[in-house]
């Protein structure tokens, strides 16, 4: 009889977080502190333009008229996305309307003017748009209210090491 052609696995049986790769034990931190980043900087957008703090609308130091079509409902969208987002309440569907309105600011105001989005000044509302769509996909990470209060009913993925791949050998 011939050997296998498959070598012999050793299934890691470690369930305990030290035997968990290092990427792993701290995803959901590290995905929880990039959700804050994320959204305190959207804030800040929606935050300079409706009330003309930190440099203001575009920089000018003023604000947008209330009321305005996209501008005034963008700002809120920003202040109150970011808001939600930085304290991970509601997450995924904040992420879900900041990134849409993303999009939305990035094909109507940028493309027309340029493919690349370095070329049309369009890269905060692509960055964003990406941003929040994968915080979308990937829940709010290990620290957040919506964790708080609501558990992981949301099915935002942890790194449990127990349910982590077995690795082979």
């Amino acid at each position: 009889m011939s050997a296998p052609l498959n070598p012999p696995t050793v299934v890691h049986t470690g369930t305990d977080a030290a035997s968990a790769p290092l990427t792993a034990r701290y995803a959901p931190h590290v995905l929880a502190l990039f959700r804050v980043v994320v959204g305190l900087l959207f804030a800040c957008h929606g935050a300079a333009s409706l009330f003309g703090v930190l440099g203001g609308a575009m920089g000018t130091g003023s604000t947008v008229p209330a009321g305005s079509w996209p501008g005034w409902y963008a700002a809120a969208i920003q202040l109150v996305g970011g808001l939600l987002v930085l304290l991970g309440l509601g997450t995924r569907a904040a992420a879900l309307i900041s990134s849409g309105s993303m999009a939305y600011a990035y094909f109507s105001v940028h493309q027309g003017s340029a493919l690349w989005p370095i070329q049309n000044g369009g890269e905060p509302s692509a960055m964003f748009c990406w941003a929040f769509l994968l915080i979308l996909f990937l829940g709010p990470g290990a620290w957040s209210l919506d964790r708080l209060l609501f558990g992981n009913r949301g099915g935002t993925p942890e790194a449990d090491p127990a349910d982590a791949p077995r690795a082979t050998v």
